[in-house]
C-alpha cells in the first residue's frame, strides 16, 4: 500500500512540478511533511541539504532519499525516482519532436515566456517554506548562510563554500 501511494506522490509531483527541481521543492514538501506527514519539516531540510550537496538533480536526489526513509529499503528509493522522472521523460519523448518545429510559433514562445513567472514563484516559496524556525533555528545558522550568500556573490568555489559550512557546522554545533 505504501508503494503505490508514493509511487501516486510522486507521479503526482513529477507531473506538476515545472520549472526544475527548486520549483518542484514546495509541492514535494507539501505531499511529504503536510499532507501524508511522512517526514519532519526539520527532516525535509536536511534532505534538500544533502540532495543540493550529492550529484545529479534536487528533485531526484530528495526523491530517493524520502522513498528510502518512508519505506526503509531500496524498493522506495526506487518507486520513488522512478515515478517523479516518470511524467518528465514521457513528455520530452513526446514533445521534442513537435518543439523543434514549433518553437519559432507565437503562441509556444508565448506560453514558455508566461511560465517563467511561475516558475520564479515557486522557487520562491520553496525558499520561505526552508526559512521555518525549524530549519534555521538560531543565529549560528544564519551567520553561516551570511558568509556563504556573500562569499557566493565573490564568485568562491561552490564546492569548497559546502565544504566550510559543514566544517563550521561540525564545530558550532558539537
Amino acid at each position: 500500500m505504501i508503494y503505490l501511494q508514493l509511487f501516486y506522490v510522486y507521479l503526482k509531483i513529477g507531473f506538476f512540478g515545472f520549472g526544475g527541481g527548486y520549483a518542484m521543492l514546495s509541492l514535494i514538501q507539501n505531499e511529504v511533511v503536510v499532507r501524508n506527514a511522512w517526514i519532519t519539516n526539520q527532516q525535509f531540510a536536511d534532505i534538500v541539504a544533502i540532495s543540493q550537496m550529492t550529484p545529479g538533480p534536487i528533485a531526484l536526489n530528495s526523491a530517493t532519499y524520502i522513498g528510502y526513509t518512508v519505506t526503509g529499503n531500496v524498493w522506495g528509493s526506487a518507486i520513488a525516482t522512478l515515478a517523479v522522472s516518470l511524467p518528465s521523460l514521457t513528455l520530452m519523448l513526446l514533445l521534442t519532436r513537435f518543439y523543434m518545429k514549433l518553437h519559432d510559433n507565437k503562441y509556444v514562445a508565448g506560453a514558455m515566456f508566461g511560465m517563467q513567472p511561475a516558475v520564479i514563484g515557486l522557487i520562491a516559496a520553496a525558499a520561505l517554506l526552508l526559512l521555518t524556525p525549524e530549519t534555521f533555528i538560531d543565529y549560528k545558522s544564519w551567520i553561516i548562510f551570511g558568509a556563504c550568500f556573500i562569499a557566493s556573490l565573490r564568485k568562491v568555489n561552490p564546492i569548497l563554500l559546502i565544504v566550510l559550512s559543514g566544517v563550521a557546522g561540525f564545530f558550532l554545533y558539537y
